[in-house]
């Protein structure tokens, strides 16, 4: 009798716990409703993606009105996160923030450390310079001679390409990446190699001083993306809205405002 009661709680016991083991633990989209906020990392230094106000310490741009959206799609508030492009990676892996947005390019190392989302912006490196200057650099081998300065922000993905392409040109990094096109109209730098859709904007803000360099044909393909933490549900949603956002023009309207 004690045996068979014996029995008869261990696979009660074991019932019970197979049934708590196959509960799904808490997505980190489960976590983001239930706190309310959504911490979005911005680097606040690339316009007219992301751009941080220092004396306000507001933020604005094409990434931040995209975020506040996504907010407004979860029903939580959006809290913006400050980091640099240098320190990304770590803040990243730190969990300082569930995504991170303002401009962030698609990388196989970023990708080993979260999820993208589907692609918001097709891109590519060109270069930027003097609106006098832009026959001088069509091609990378035209860029790559000495007496050439060419200029980069630190820890990000124009660096990257920078270093990987320039060989005997000079590469000079500069901190400031709010403020860094002005070296380049100042005659401080010959030209700066970023994402075509940032060379289209600086050139509008330098209308008849810089020039972008064939935008529509860069030199290599990169995408743009939001990055997230490794979150299935979170994508899951954030893809959706994304998909939403295009078809219903509620994208192309927050475009229209920063890029036309």
């Amino acid at each position: 009798m004690i045996v068979r009661i014996v029995v008869a709680l261990a696979v009660v016991l074991l019932a019970n716990f197979s049934a708590y083991a196959q509960q799904p633990a808490p997505s980190r989209l489960d976590e983001i409703v239930k706190r309310g906020t959504l911490r979005v990392g911005m680097t606040g230094d690339y316009k007219p993606f992301t751009y941080l106000d220092k004396a306000t310490q507001q933020f604005s741009g094409f990434d931040v009105d995209m975020a506040e959206a996504l907010g407004k799609a979860l029903g939580v508030k959006v809290e913006f996160v400050p980091t640099a492009w240098p320190k990304l990676m770590k803040d990243f892996e730190a969990d300082q923030f569930d995504i991170a947005m303002g401009g962030v390019s698609v990388t196989f190392d970023r990708q080993k450390k979260g999820f993208f989302s589907m692609p918001i912006m097709r891109e590519g490196k060109t270069p930027i310079a003097r609106c006098a200057d832009v026959g001088k650099y069509q091609t990378i081998s035209d860029i790559d001679k000495k007496g050439t300065r060419v200029i980069v922000n630190p820890g990000g993905t124009n660096e990257r390409f920078a270093r990987a392409n320039i060989k005997d040109a000079e590469i000079n990094v500069f901190s400031d990446n709010t403020v860094i096109f002005d070296e380049i109209a100042k005659g401080n730098a010959d030209l700066m190699m970023t994402d075509a859709s940032e060379t289209r904007y600086q050139q509008k803000q330098h209308s008849g001083v810089l020039c972008a360099v064939h935008p529509e044909k860069p030199f290599d393909f990169s995408e743009k993306a939001y990055w997230l933490q490794r979150d299935m549900a979170l994508k899951a949603f954030v893809d959706q809205w994304l998909h939403i956002s295009m078809e219903d023009g509620s994208y192309r309207k927050i475009y229209a405002a920063w890029f036309d």
